[in-house]
């Protein structure tokens, strides 16, 4: 495979990703209008460790700590998108 069918390829996963970071962000707003209703905070750090841990079974062991890195930066970003008011 050449350098440019590579790059072609990187650009259609980064364009599902896109896609389902989007989706995922808009199931974090409603998340957020539930929390705000029931009066419960944005950060629950019980929920992320098992979900990073649960990832993590599912993941390939060289890619672990990326994957790791990865969802910790997406939690950063959720919490921050759902404490900004967009829901």
């Amino acid at each position: 495979m050449s350098l440019e069918e590579y790059r072609k390829e990187i650009d259609r996963i980064d364009g599902e990703i896109l896609r389902l970071f989007h989706e995922r962000m808009d199931i974090a707003t409603k998340i957020a209008q539930y929390k705000k209703e029931k009066g419960l905070p944005i950060l629950q750090p019980q929920r992320e460790e098992e979900k990073l841990q649960a990832l993590a079974k599912l993941c390939r062991e060289d890619l672990q700590p990326y994957v790791r890195e990865l969802y910790m930066q997406m939690f950063a970003l959720s919490r921050r998108y759902q404490g900004e008011g967009k829901p």
